[in-house]
């Protein structure tokens, strides 16, 4: 069927194409494509993501069989602004290209892709050369709460993360009976917002969660900072270590790419936070 993203494919592929071209040479970055059926993509959207891979100066963590109209290749911010941080702090960045909640896939395709690609990242650590026992993910905005899934009850201990970033992140204020802005409309398309009816991370939280760092602003107009307190909540309620930075004003968004507001410092505090060992493994 017509993804709700097929128009926007060719214009993504532009953005990203351009956004690859300033960290293909990055040694610590890598690619992780979601697994989509051989045939599902176009001939021409295959070639031009296979030059992108030729182009990196590092092994690629998995092939490239990916929906056209489902790939958001490398989604401005969220994606690509932590890669060259997370690269001068150490860490081997895989970047996850997942599909989306959508009529095609159904609501949780997203988070399976997620949990696919934590179980190869560790599987395959050794290939990699990264430490199975020190894989953490950051999530920004919706990234978050995929993030966050990660640690839910019922997946499997060799898909959770060993450390958590969490940044501005929906965890729990999209679903019905937990929101906090009158009369929120249901998220198009219905697939979406079934996600976040069926993941909601504060409420589903493992015991003995990994360590978590988490990064809000009080006044997003996007994303309401309860959600940072309830996650904050839940997972010392359940035995976890967690790092909770919420500051005045930033925009939704603010990655980091703030750099005269005191939330552009985030950085730096998680930074510190990784390196007093606050982070299993790191």
């Amino acid at each position: 069927g017509h993804s709700p993203w097929a128009d926007d494919a060719a214009d993504c592929l532009d953005r990203g194409s351009a956004l690859w071209d300033a960290h293909k040479s990055d040694p610590w970055a890598r690619l992780y494509f979601a697994p989509d059926p051989p045939g599902a993509v176009s001939r021409e959207t295959l070639e031009r993501l296979r030059r992108m891979v030729d182009q990196l100066d590092a092994p690629v963590a998995m092939r490239v069989h990916d929906h056209a109209g489902q790939l958001r290749t490398f989604e401005a911010e969220h994606a690509q602004r932590p890669l060259p941080w997370l690269a001068s702090l150490g860490f081997h960045a895989f970047v996850l290209a997942h599909r989306f909640p959508c009529a095609s896939f159904g609501s949780q395709a997203p988070v399976d892709d997620a949990i696919e690609a934590m179980r190869q990242i560790r599987a395959r650590a050794a290939e990699f050369g990264v430490d199975p026992r020190g894989i953490g993910v950051c999530g920004l905005s919706s990234g978050g709460h995929l993030a966050a899934c990660l640690v839910r009850q019922r997946v499997g201990a060799d898909s959770r993360p060993d450390f958590l970033i969490v940044g501005y992140a929906p965890i729990s204020t999209n679903a019905t009976g937990r929101t906090v802005i009158p009369d929120k409309p249901a998220l198009p398309p219905p697939e979406k917002q079934a996600l976040y009816e069926a993941m909601q991370p504060d409420a589903q939280l493992i015991d003995n969660p990994p360590p978590v760092f988490i990064v809000y602003a009080a006044n997003d107009a996007v994303v309401p900072v309860q959600n940072a307190y309830r996650l904050h909540r839940a997972w010392i309620d359940k035995g976890g270590k967690a790092e909770l930075h919420v500051f005045a004003d930033a925009p939704h968004g603010f990655a980091l790419r703030e750099k005269t507001l005191p939330v552009g410092k985030w950085p730096e505090l998680c930074a510190a936070w990784l390196k007093a060992g606050q982070a299993s493994g790191v």
